[in-house]
């Protein structure tokens, strides 16, 4: 399952999730809650915490949400390390976007057992209108899943 070739991306993905982990505990120690810390006219950090999933979802479920989505975090992250431990040596594309992915589970996993929330805090917004506050974990899921549907469409001829 862990093999020389395949180390690399597991250790992205470890790095992924201590970025995380550093980031929000930076975040928790330096930040007053919902308190913005402006950057720029777009653009501050803001320490949430998010008990749902993207986007706030099931965010005032009554806390069961909590377990549902940790066990989804779990099953995916295991089927991402499965996935690698699989993938041929050339899918590079494909192995640093499921490595991203695996980071980012991982991160956001941690927060919901050890906290029962997500902390994030990066927040951009033009005018009044906000895009729901992220983390590092969110970065790398969502840079991950770009990144392979990006290489689903540049690899479409190679698989058929």
């Amino acid at each position: 399952m862990f093999t020389r070739e395949n180390s690399k991306w597991y250790g992205l993905a470890l790095l992924i999730a201590v970025l995380d982990q550093a980031t929000k505990q930076w975040a928790s120690l330096s930040l007053d809650y919902n308190t913005p810390l402006v950057f720029t006219s777009f653009f501050n950090f803001t320490l949430l915490h998010n008990p749902g999933a993207a986007f706030s979802f099931l965010s005032d479920a009554g806390g069961w949400q909590r377990w549902l989505f940790g066990i989804i975090a779990l099953v995916v992250s295991l089927g991402i390390i499965a996935w690698l431990s699989r993938l041929a040596s050339d899918k590079k594309m494909e192995a640093l976007a499921l490595a991203l992915i695996l980071g980012g589970a991982v991160g956001n996993l941690y927060d919901r057992v050890a906290l029962g929330y997500v902390v994030d805090f990066i927040v951009f917004h033009y005018e009044h209108h906000y895009w729901p506050a992220f983390n590092i974990a969110d970065c790398g899921i969502s840079i991950g899943a770009a990144l392979l549907i990006i290489d689903m469409f540049l690899n479409k001829e190679k698989e058929l």
